[in-house]
C-alpha cells in the first residue's frame, strides 16, 4: 500500500540546483516575523477590585465584633 504523503526525493525537489543548494527566499522563515502580542496592549489594573475589598472588610469587622462581644461576656 503506497503512502499518499511521502517525502519528496531531494534530488528532484523544486528550487534546488545540483551542487548549489536552496536559493534565498525559497524556504519559509524559521519563525514568524511578528510576535504573539501585536497591537496595543489591554489596560491592566493593579490591585484588587472594589467588591472583594468591601466583602473582606465586612468579614473582618464581623470577626472583630464577635471576639469583642465574647471578651465582654467572659469578663463579666
Amino acid at each position: 500500500m503506497g503512502s499518499q504523503y511521502s517525502d519528496p526525493d531531494p534530488r528532484h525537489s523544486p528550487g534546488v540546483a545540483p551542487g548549489v543548494g536552496v536559493p534565498p527566499g525559497e524556504t519559509p522563515p524559521g519563525e514568524g516575523s511578528t510576535g504573539a502580542e501585536t497591537g496595543p496592549r489591554d489596560k491592566q489594573t493593579r490591585g484588587w477590585a472594589t467588591g472583594p475589598v468591601i466583602i473582606l472588610a465586612i468579614v473582618v469587622v464581623l470577626c472583630a465584633a464577635f471576639f469583642i462581644a465574647y471578651a465582654v461576656t467572659v469578663a463579666l
